[in-house]
């Protein structure tokens, strides 16, 4: 099939980006779909080299005016190091063939990395003879996700702060999610201040509108806890089943329901685990909702879930699905983890570190405490609205790209 889009662009003056993402397919990917988006908005040229999967596996696409070239992924065996192995030397192939492809259509001035991996740098390295420099978006902390994952501190992690240190080190400009990752730029990157900008990933606001909801994923039940996102183990999904547990068999809360919104790894054990401790009658799995659906799903709770155990890696991340319950005015509980306190500030309660009965405690008290829930939730509306909405990230994307158009 030819990749290749009208050549109407061939001649185009805009700047181009071409934008690489691993992780998710786009415009899966909010964040990247965000970025994408608004620098198209502000008259760039956007390409984006992603993965296939989850129902978007045409090869080319163009989409809001964003042209998308994705590229197939392996099969999925496990998740060791030899995995990780397999599926990124897969996607660097595919990095190189499918920039080639960008660029007979229009030469791109910029590349924008978004890891993980952290290895986009070296398609940037490619193209730097031609003048392309290199804008690093730095959505992961890949040493200490290593850590989360596996457990240990050993050869491979301090590979993880090499890989690290040279996408900085490659960079002009790097963009950070939160205050934390942009004093590691600074820091373990060697980034000078004026040339990291914190773009927060948030959701855009207009799309996040409090209404009913669906109400089929209520039930008869009289408070309806969602969470919504990745469903792997470093998520902390094991200790929300367990939490629910103590809920319902210690706290005697049985008037309750879970939604569980998402996909991952760990979805086939965490169903086991729900049925081992009789709690099959509290959860509805729903799978991956997208837009409507999903905000239909998300309306129609009552609390929002971030189970997400405190480590080095969460410390220092902004969770998508707090700013996302914020958006729709659900009060939020979680674990005290540094960045969720600077996202929720009091539109959360936060438990001690990784205690599920603790967790527990804190959703009794919201179900007793209508209030108090109506109070967080009013709070988190009013901080996305004034302070943390994509509206507020925008500008510093677009400063982030003056910058390195300056370079």
């Amino acid at each position: 099939m030819n990749l290749t889009p009208p050549s109407t662009l061939a001649a185009a003056v805009q700047p181009h980006i071409l934008i690489v993402v691993e992780n998710l397919p786009v415009p899966l990917d909010r964040r990247v779909w965000l970025e994408a988006t608004s620098c198209v908005r502000a008259g760039y040229i956007v390409s984006i080299i992603s993965p296939m999967g989850l129902g978007w596996d045409e090869p080319y696409e163009l989409l809001e005016g964003v042209h998308i070239y994705r590229h197939p992924v392996p099969v999925e065996d496990g998740s060791g190091i030899l995995d990780y192995a397999r599926e990124y030397s897969n996607a660097i192939w595919h990095w190189f063939r499918l920039a080639k492809i960008v660029w007979k259509r229009c030469p791109f001035d910029v590349i924008q990395g978004c890891n993980p991996p952290d290895l986009i740098f070296i398609l940037a390295l490619r193209y730097r003879w031609r003048g392309v420099r290199y804008m690093f978006d730095h959505h992961d902390v890949c040493p200490e996700l290593l850590i989360a994952k596996f457990g240990k501190r050993g050869v491979v992690y301090w590979l993880m702060r090499l890989l690290e240190r040279l996408n900085f080190a490659v960079a002009s400009v790097s963009m950070a999610t939160n205050e934390s990752f942009r004093r590691i730029a600074i820091t373990r990157g060697g980034k000078s201040e004026s040339d990291v900008f914190v773009v927060r990933s948030a959701p855009k606001i207009d799309c996040f509108i409090p209404a009913e909801g669906d109400r089929a994923y209520r039930g008869k039940a009289a408070t309806v806890f969602g969470y919504v996102g990745v469903i792997g183990q470093q998520e902390g999904m094991t200790t929300l089943v367990s939490a629910a547990s103590h809920l319902v068999h210690a706290h005697k809360q049985t008037d309750v329901h879970f939604v569980i919104i998402g996909f991952g790894p760990a979805l086939d054990m965490m169903i086991q685990q729900v049925g081992d401790l009789d709690l099959a009658e509290y959860f509805t799995f729903t799978g991956a909702l997208y837009q409507a659906d999903l905000i239909a799903a998300l309306n129609a709770i009552d609390i929002g879930l971030a189970c997400d155990p405190k480590n080095p890696m969460n410390d220092m991340s902004t969770m998508n699905k707090v700013m996302e319950y914020m958006a729709l005015g659900k009060p939020v509980v979680q674990f005290d983890l540094v960045e969720g306190r600077v996202s929720a500030g009091t539109a959360s309660l936060y438990a001690s570190s990784n205690d599920p009965e603790d967790f527990a405690d804190k959703m009794s008290l919201l179900i007793e405490d209508r209030e108090l829930r109506k109070r967080m939730g009013a709070e988190g509306r009013r901080r996305m609205l004034n302070e943390l909405s994509w509206a507020y990230s925008e500008p510093h994307l677009l400063s982030a790209y003056d910058r390195i158009m300056q370079k």
